[in-house]
């Protein structure tokens, strides 16, 4: 044994000096990927276990509803059901009386029915009536609907109609109200023109006594007053705003020559005749 081996460790345990590196190479890797902060760590992010449980949670429900669907005993209305949609998918075989008859007749299988052949193909379908109600009743409910719906529409009609015919006479009533203010106003610009004509001509008393205005004077508050109450001063006699213009109109284009329309008192009837359009307000529009 030479004096080297005898002087170091790996001489003794007869080891070679390049396997004693490898801790401290390792030791040493590792160092490194802590400084550099290269470490790989398992993935502990909060939201990825959630997430997980989540998803088991909702497998399980999934299963344990598809083991209550295939465990839980089925009604006697979805066995008909099923037996029912078997039966009705199924074609009809030789085992059917009625089809072996209609074969021993020379009928085959997707041939339309009749001797011609112009007759139905596939067999008339089943409506299956599930509810409690007698034959008729959905017939009964459809026609109650059809009825209910045009008692409505009905309805509506007549609440448009209504809703039309008092627009109209609304407008009716404005515009009656309107050319009763408007004659109202003829005959007092009638009775001021026949008052100061009158008294032009030295005439003292009016013919009639409504043909002028009251004697005392009027202002324009006394107007609105007037126009305001609810009862006339003329309404205690016969005639009417408009009989009592057209009354004194003709006497003023009688009398006096004198158009309350045109404003002009014209030099004789012949002027008046050919220049004045008419005698009545419709005539100078």
């Amino acid at each position: 044994m030479s004096s080297k081996s005898m002087c170091t460790p790996h001489g003794m345990l007869g080891s070679s000096p390049s396997r004693s590196r490898g801790p401290q190479r390792c030791g040493r890797s590792q160092q490194r990927m802590k400084d550099t902060g290269a470490v790989f760590r398992e993935d502990i992010r909060p939201g990825l276990p959630m997430l997980r449980q989540v998803r088991e949670a909702r497998r399980k429900e999934e299963k344990q509803q598809e083991a209550n669907l295939k465990n839980r005993q089925k009604s006697l209305k979805e066995e008909e059901q099923e037996r029912r949609d078997i039966g009705l998918k199924n074609a009809l075989g030789c085992e059917n009386k009625g089809f072996a008859l209609l074969q021993k007749m020379g009928y085959k299988s997707g041939q339309a029915l009749g001797k011609s052949g112009d007759g139905i193909v596939e067999p008339i379908p089943l409506h299956v009536k599930t509810g409690k109600s007698g034959i008729g009743h959905e017939t009964l409910i459809k026609r109650k609907a059809e009825e209910k719906l045009e008692s409505y529409r009905r309805k509506i009609h007549m609440k448009n109609k209504a809703e039309e015919n008092a627009a109209e006479q609304f407008r009716m009533r404005l515009k009656s109200k309107q050319d009763e203010m408007k004659l109202e106003g003829d005959l007092r610009r009638s009775q001021r023109a026949c008052q100061q004509l009158d008294t032009q001509k030295n005439i003292q008393v009016p013919r009639e006594a409504w043909y002028w205005l009251r004697l005392e004077e009027e202002t324009e508050e006394e107007e609105e007053e007037e126009n305001e109450q609810d009862e006339d001063e003329y309404e205690s006699d016969d005639l009417s705003v408009l009989d009592k213009l057209q009354i004194l109109t003709s006497y003023l284009r009688e009398e006096h020559l004198y158009c309350i329309w045109c404003g002009t008192a014209y030099e004789d009837k012949e002027d008046l005749s050919s220049n004045c359009p008419g005698p009545t307000s419709a005539d100078h529009d």
